[in-house]
C-alpha cells in the first residue's frame, strides 16, 4: 500500500513538472509574439495597420524586439516592407549576391533584359552563344524561327534542311507536300500509292472502292464481296450465317459453329 502511494506521488509530481514547463513555454511564446506582432504602443518609425488592429513598421524599417529599426539597404535594392527575411530585395536587372549586395545582371550586345528582370534574351535575328548574342546567318530558302533552337531558322515550304542548307524536296508526279514536322515530306494523291519513290495509280477492281488506310492494296471490296488476288468475288453465305461488321467475310449465327464451309449446330 505504501508503495502505491509513493508511486502515485511520483506520477503527480511528474505531471506538475510537465505542466509547469508547458506553461512557461506558452508564456515565452506569448511574449515573443507580443514583441513581433505589432501590438501595444506605437513605436517610432511605425504606423497603424490599414486593416485590423495593431501597427507595422514603416518602409525601410523592420520589427525587432518590439521596436522598428532601420534596414541597411544595399545599393540598387529596395525595402520590401515584409517582417520576415532580409527586409530588402534587388531592383529589376540586379540579383542578390551573398545576401549582402546587389549585382547587375550581365546583358550582352544585341540582347535585352526579359520582362521578369531576372534573365536576358537575344534580339530577333540573333541567337545565344554562351554569354553572347551572335547574328543568325540565313541560308537560301530559309526564314527566322521564333522557336528556341540552336540555329534559329527553318526552311521554306518545299525545302528540307540538309547539312546547314535548305535543299528542295523532290515531290514525284501525283504527289504533294505534307508539311509534316516529322515523317514523310510528301505523300501520294488520292488514287495513287507510293512505290519506290513514285506515285503509281491504284487499279481498283470491279465491286471495290478506294481505301485511304495506310496498309493494304489501296482498295477494298464492297460489302458482300471478298478479295481474291486482285479481284473481288461475291460471298455465298451458307445457311445459318451472316456477314461480319466489315461485310467482307461471314460468321456463323449464334448456336452454330463453323465446320469447313458450313455452319453446323453446336453440340
Amino acid at each position: 500500500m505504501t508503495f502505491y502511494h509513493t508511486d502515485r506521488n511520483r506520477l503527480v509530481s511528474g505531471l506538475f513538472s510537465t505542466a509547469s514547463l508547458v506553461i512557461a513555454l506558452m508564456i515565452l511564446l506569448a511574449q515573443s509574439a507580443f514583441a513581433q506582432s505589432g501590438i501595444g504602443s506605437l513605436p517610432e518609425n511605425a504606423h497603424e495597420r490599414s486593416y485590423g488592429s495593431g501597427w507595422e513598421c514603416d518602409a525601410g524599417f523592420r520589427l525587432k524586439d518590439g521596436a522598428c529599426i532601420q534596414i541597411d539597404l544595399p545599393e540598387d535594392s529596395y525595402a520590401t516592407g515584409r517582417s520576415y527575411g532580409s527586409g530588402w530585395a534587388c531592383r529589376r536587372g540586379f540579383f542578390e549576391l551573398g545576401g549582402e549586395s546587389c549585382a547587375a545582371i550581365f546583358v550582352p550586345e544585341n540582347g535585352f533584359l526579359r520582362s521578369s528582370g531576372y534573365d536576358w534574351k537575344c534580339k530577333r535575328g540573333y541567337r545565344v552563344d554562351q554569354d553572347s548574342c551572335v547574328k543568325i546567318v540565313l541560308p537560301d530558302q530559309a526564314y527566322l524561327s521564333e522557336e528556341a533552337s540552336e540555329k534559329g531558322w527553318k526552311c521554306n515550304r518545299g525545302f528540307i534542311e540538309d547539312s546547314g542548307r535548305c535543299s528542295p524536296i523532290a515531290v514525284p508526279e501525283n504527289g504533294y507536300l505534307t508539311n509534316a514536322k516529322f515523317g514523310a515530306a510528301w505523300a501520294c494523291e488520292r488514287g495513287y500509292v507510293e512505290d519506290r519513290g513514285r506515285c503509281e495509280a491504284i487499279v481498283v477492281p470491279e465491286n471495290a472502292f478506294l481505301d485511304t488506310r495506310a496498309y493494304g492494296p489501296g482498295w477494298r471490296c464492297e460489302r458482300g464481296f471478298e478479295p481474291q488476288g486482285n479481284t473481288c468475288i461475291e460471298i455465298v453465305l451458307p445457311a445459318n450465317s451472316h456477314l461480319d461488321r466489315d461485310g467482307n467475310t461471314w460468321r456463323c449465327d449464334r448456336g452454330f459453329q463453323i465446320s469447313g464451309a458450313l455452319c453446323v449446330r453446336e453440340r
